[in-house]
C-alpha cells in the first residue's frame, strides 16, 4: 500500500480542517512549494486540495498548485473545485499527474465519463461520505446514495482509483474507518485510497493488507509529527515480522 501525504491549500497556506469544517481550521505551513520540496523523493505522490477551489467550485489557487508540481515533481494529484473538462485539462497542462473529481460524481456523470475516457488512469473519484452515504459540495450538502452503489456505477470507466473519504474521522486522528473502506474495495469494482482519521502506524497498519486498498493518504498526523514519513511509509508497506492490527 502506498503512503501519500496531503497538503490542503486555504489562503496560500497549508491547513488542516476538522471534519471538513472551514470554521475549524489549523495552518501548518506558510510555504506549500517549500514543504513540497522537502517531500520530494521521499514518496512517489502528494495530494494537494485547493480548498478555496471547493467551496467556490472552480479551481482557486492554480499559481500556487503549479508551483508545488514545480517542487515536488512527478507524482501530484490535485482536488478542490475541478468540475469542468477545461479545469481537468489545464490541471494537466501544468504537469499535474492525477486530478480527483468529487462533487461531479453527483452532479454530472458525464464530466466524469469523458475526462477519465480522454486521460484514463488519470482520474481519480472522490467519495466522500458520512454514514455510508456521498456528501458533495466540499461536504456541504449531504445525499441518499450509497458509496458503493456510486461506485458500482463507475467502475466500467478507466478511472484510476476512489479517493474515500470518512467524513466524520477526517481529521481526527481516531483512526480509519476500515471495514467500510475494505468494503468499497471488495465491492465497488475499483481499487480505493484510502483517507480519513489516520493518527498512528497501526493505523497504517490495519489497511495495509486489505485487498484493493492501494494507497492511504495522511495529512494532520505528518504535519504533527506524529510520525516520519519514513515511518509511514514502513507502516503503509507493511512491517516484516508485525500483522496488521484488527
Amino acid at each position: 500500500m502506498e503512503l501519500i501525504p496531503a497538503i490542503d491549500l486555504l489562503d496560500r497556506k497549508v491547513v488542516r480542517l476538522r471534519q471538513g469544517r472551514y470554521e475549524e481550521v489549523t495552518v501548518y505551513d506558510e510555504d506549500p512549494p517549500a514543504l513540497a520540496r522537502s517531500w520530494a523523493g521521499r514518496v512517489p505522490r502528494l495530494h494537494v486540495v485547493d480548498l478555496e477551489g471547493a467551496r467556490a467550485g472552480h479551481p482557486v489557487q492554480r499559481e500556487l498548485v503549479q508551483g508545488i508540481v514545480e517542487s515536488f515533481g512527478q507524482g501530484v494529484q490535485i482536488g478542490g473545485g475541478v468540475r469542468t473538462f477545461e479545469a481537468a485539462r489545464d490541471y494537466f497542462a501544468l504537469g499535474v499527474d492525477r486530478v480527483v473529481l468529487g462533487t461531479a460524481a453527483i452532479r454530472d456523470p458525464d464530466l466524469v465519463g469523458r475526462c477519465a475516457r480522454e486521460f484514463p488512469d488519470r482520474v481519480i473519484l472522490a467519495v466522500d461520505a458520512r454514514a455510508g452515504r456521498v456528501a458533495t459540495h466540499a461536504w456541504q450538502e449531504q445525499t441518499a446514495r450509497l458509496a458503493v452503489d456510486l461506485v458500482r456505477e463507475y467502475a466500467p470507466l478507466p478511472l484510476a482509483a476512489v479517493l474515500y473519504t470518512d467524513i466524520e474521522r477526517d481529521g481526527m486522528e481516531v483512526g480509519p474507518n476500515v471495514a467500510e473502506t475494505a468494503r468499497l474495495a471488495r465491492d465497488g469494482g475499483l481499487p480505493v485510497i484510502a483517507s480519513g482519521g489516520i493518527g498512528t502506524l497501526d493505523h497504517l497498519r490495519s489497511l495495509s493488507d486489505k485487498p484493493g486498498v492501494i494507497a492511504a493518504i495522511v495529512g494532520r498526523a505528518v504535519h504533527e509529527g506524529r510520525f516520519s514519513l519514513e515511518e509511514a511509509v514502513r507502516s503503509a508497506n507493511g512491517r516484516p515480522g508485525e500483522p496488521p492490527v484488527r
